[in-house]
């Protein structure tokens, strides 16, 4: 699409309709709210705490592991479709990318490419604001519904249904798209962007000085400059604190402090990054923003759990499985992604997570190398699971291969009972001495 295609739907030449800032911001994508700065999707990424929320979550949610399982069970499948999903990307920066356009636009799109027989074999990403979503009466070829207008790169318009097109919608209200996020939070996000640019013009113009040399006597430039740079020459570096400047000629220091009205925007600043924080759901020290948070003990893992168990998993990462489960998948397949890479940064914990279930018999010795990625055992070996004695059921001895009937009677099983207590009991009592000491044990 040419850059005059961009005017082609508003009459330029037309003097009644000023082309300001705003009207061109919106022609490109952008809006300009009410602090006078155009936010865009990709404009926005100018404000670092969008950058940095952005980036978590898309970089955390694209190395999470997603696996495929039979129907019904936990038992592990392979997709090759998933394993390399494109020619030229590789896995994670495809989801990667994927999880990018959720988070600017709202909605991410990839182009289903099918071979002979019918099967998706690979998926290509498609820039969201080249689409557009519509609706149009059910039909055979589309149960659906949904229509998906694509402007390709001539700028013709390609009409394409959810047989081509693997739509990703996050929050939305219409059933239809999901809402962006960044324009949601224009204001914000605007609000940040020009208060950077206020700080930014408040360093440049020279009102950060250090002080004032003032004297009664007009100087020159040649002599203002001598008049510096002495002043400089004896009174910086580490050599000269503490120390105390003479002054002649009615010279006098006046320091220069930054105004109050000027710290307090300093601030705001700060607040801007708890609102972008707040609506990307991402806690504040994963933005690198921990004055007002502990960094001590659990205090950072309980606010990572929670960012996992409250945002990350149901508003990204369950969308995506069900998605992938409902259009990519057969009949007979899920995808779900393991969570329990999110544990590989803490040793002592996934340690003590794959003792707990290696304990109790849910995990095999292959089960919690596979999680390490580590070749397996092989043999029964690996894929043994262990039962704990102490979980026997009560009135049975563990260490006999079989148990007592179902059907027995109450009082062989009290029998059964008193007699391991009994057995029990001799274990746990010492035996007396014997009388005539070391002589009667040797006879």
């Amino acid at each position: 699409m040419s850059l005059f295609g961009l005017f082609e739907r508003r009459s330029v030449e037309n003097p009644a309709v000023p082309l300001t800032s705003a009207s061109l911001a919106s022609l490109l994508g952008g809006s300009a709210g009410v602090a006078g700065v155009p936010v865009s999707e990709t404009g926005s990424l100018h404000m670092p705490a969008v950058w940095r929320s952005v980036s978590v979550i898309a970089n955390v949610a694209a190395a999470l592991p997603l696996h495929t399982y039979a129907a019904g069970s936990r038992n592990r499948t392979s997709v090759a479709l998933l394993e390399d999903p494109h020619p030229e990307l590789t896995r994670f920066e495809l989801w990667r990318l994927v999880y990018v356009h959720r988070l600017l636009w709202g909605n991410a799109y990839l182009q289903k490419v099918r071979n002979g027989g019918g099967q998706v074999v690979q998926l290509w990403p498609i820039r969201p604001d080249r689409v557009k979503v519509d609706r149009e009466p059910p039909s055979a070829d589309n149960p659906g519904g949904k229509v998906f207008w694509i402007q390709d790169d001539s700028g013709v318009r390609q009409r394409r249904t959810s047989r081509e097109i693997l739509h990703l919608p996050a929050l939305g209200y219409d059933g239809v798209t999901g809402c962006s996020p960044i324009r949601a939070a224009a204001e914000g996000i605007g609000l940040g962007l020009a208060a950077e640019k206020a700080a930014a013009r408040l360093y440049g113009s020279g009102n950060m000085i250090s002080g004032v040399l003032q004297t009664e006597q007009r100087l020159n430039k040649d002599q203002a400059d001598q008049l510096k740079a002495s002043w400089k020459a004896k009174l910086s570096g580490h050599q000269a604190a503490h120390d105390i400047a003479v002054l002649d000629s009615g010279a006098s220091f006046q320091p220069v402090t930054m105004p109050y009205r000027d710290s307090q925007f300093l601030e705001s600043r700060q607040f801007q990054v708890v609102e972008v924080a707040r609506m990307f759901g991402v806690p504040l020290f994963l933005l690198m923003e921990t004055q007002k948070s502990t960094s001590w003990g659990t205090g950072l893992e309980q606010q990572a759990q929670g960012f996992v168990t409250w945002d990350l998993a149901p508003t990204w990462l369950t969308p995506t499985e069900q998605r992938v489960t409902k259009e990519l998948l057969t009949d007979g397949q899920y995808a779900k992604y393991q969570l329990g890479g999110l544990l590989r940064g803490d040793s002592a914990a996934r340690a003590t997570f794959y003792r707990a279930m290696r304990d109790t018999g849910a995990f095999s010795a292959d089960d919690i190398r596979d999680l390490e990625d580590l070749t397996p055992i092989g043999g029964p070996e690996g894929g043994m699971h262990l039962q704990p004695l102490y979980m026997a059921p009560l009135g049975t001895d563990p260490s006999t291969p079989t148990a007592p009937a179902a059907d027995s009677a109450p009082d062989d099983r009290a029998a059964r009972a008193a007699q391991h207590l009994a057995a029990a009991h001799r274990l746990l009592t010492p035996e007396p001495p014997q009388e005539g000491g070391d002589d009667a044990r040797q006879e």
